[in-house]
């Protein structure tokens, strides 16, 4: 599995709701993010935790935020671990 997003890649987490359970924290959804590390490979929690056993082993990302840009104020950042198809690639001009 090659890691899609490398350290310091900046990513934007998808701004979805959907109906069923997933990982990806309301508070960070539609967020910009610097990618820290992979963290390695492991099945995708959201079809996972439907009991299917066809969820889709993607690589996971630590991915730090600015405490500010979730929450709209804070001084430090957070640090989640986010499953790929939860990112994509910033465009630099996209702030």
């Amino acid at each position: 599995m090659t890691d899609r997003f490398p350290p310091g890649t900046r990513v934007r987490t998808y701004r979805h709701d959907p109906p069923h359970h997933t990982r990806l924290p309301r508070y960070a959804r539609g967020k910009h993010g610097v990618v820290v590390e992979p963290e390695g490979p492991a099945p995708l929690a959201d079809l996972n935790a439907q009991g299917r056993g066809d969820a889709p082993v993607e690589q996971i990302y630590a991915v730090r935020f600015a405490a500010r840009d979730l929450w709209g104020e804070g001084d430090h950042h957070v640090v989640l671990d986010l499953w790929e198809s939860y990112l994509e690639e910033a465009p630099d001009d996209d702030r």
